[in-house]
């Protein structure tokens, strides 16, 4: 949220706040990837068939629903960012939706989180 600030000679400056929400702004399952989206990404790909992404604000909850995840079904962590709220976890397709299924489910129902209607994980 913008405000407006005068300093000490009276000039206005413009101070722009973000505060997010407690939301999930992306969550996806890519099934029997190619190859090189696994090459791209840096991941292994030795015996995983899926990927899911997620973007999580605010980020840290990013590291939450890593531990979510991998307590609920057996998948790997292909990448965790606390700063920008990103999850790429990788596993078997089964798994892979288990996982994004669970984090989705304690995000909305046990945190309060917004989720977009058209992620149907429920």
């Amino acid at each position: 949220m913008p405000s407006l600030d005068k300093d000490r000679e009276g000039i206005s400056r413009s101070i722009q706040e973000y505060v997010p929400g407690k939301q999930v702004t992306l969550a996806h399952v890519i099934a029997n990837p190619k190859h090189d989206v696994y090459v791209k990404l840096g991941l292994e790909s030795d015996r995983d068939d899926a990927i899911g992404i997620l973007t999580i604000t605010p980020s840290e909850a990013a590291i939450i629903s890593a531990d979510v995840g991998t307590k609920a079904a057996d998948v790997q962590i292909g990448f965790l960012d606390r700063f920008s709220g990103s999850l790429v976890i990788t596993g078997k397709i089964s798994d892979v939706n288990s996982s994004v299924r669970e984090i989705i489910n304690f995000l909305r129902n046990t945190l309060g989180f917004d989720v977009p209607d058209h992620i149907t994980h429920s």
